[in-house]
């Protein structure tokens, strides 16, 4: 699956210097892995570098939502909010209770 998600893409050829160590355990693991998963080593490196992106993205995520956490205007906006709905949010409770008995 991965092999082929990565072809499909447009590539641009880069070189890397890694510190032999890392090199040699990400070669091993590929090696011990290729008849399962038919990895090569750059979709591995591809991969790595994904993940490594996806948990970057992810921390500023969770650190823009742990800002929200300390700030005022944010706090108030969000209580005038959930005061707001309230009598609608137990209504969609009700009923969901409602129909969750008549099962």
């Amino acid at each position: 699956m991965m092999a082929a998600a990565t072809r499909s893409r447009e590539t641009r050829a880069t070189t890397v210097r890694l510190p032999r160590p890392i090199y040699d355990q990400a070669k091993r693991f590929v090696d011990s892995e290729r008849a399962e998963t038919r990895v090569t080593l750059n979709e591995f490196f591809v991969a790595a570098i994904q993940a490594y992106l996806k948990l970057h993205r992810r921390r500023q995520i969770d650190a823009a939502f742990a800002s929200m956490a300390e700030d005022a205007n944010y706090q108030k906006e969000a209580r005038l909010l959930a005061e707001e709905f309230e009598e609608s949010d137990w209504e969609a409770l009700g009923l969901g209770e409602s129909h969750l008995s008549e099962e």
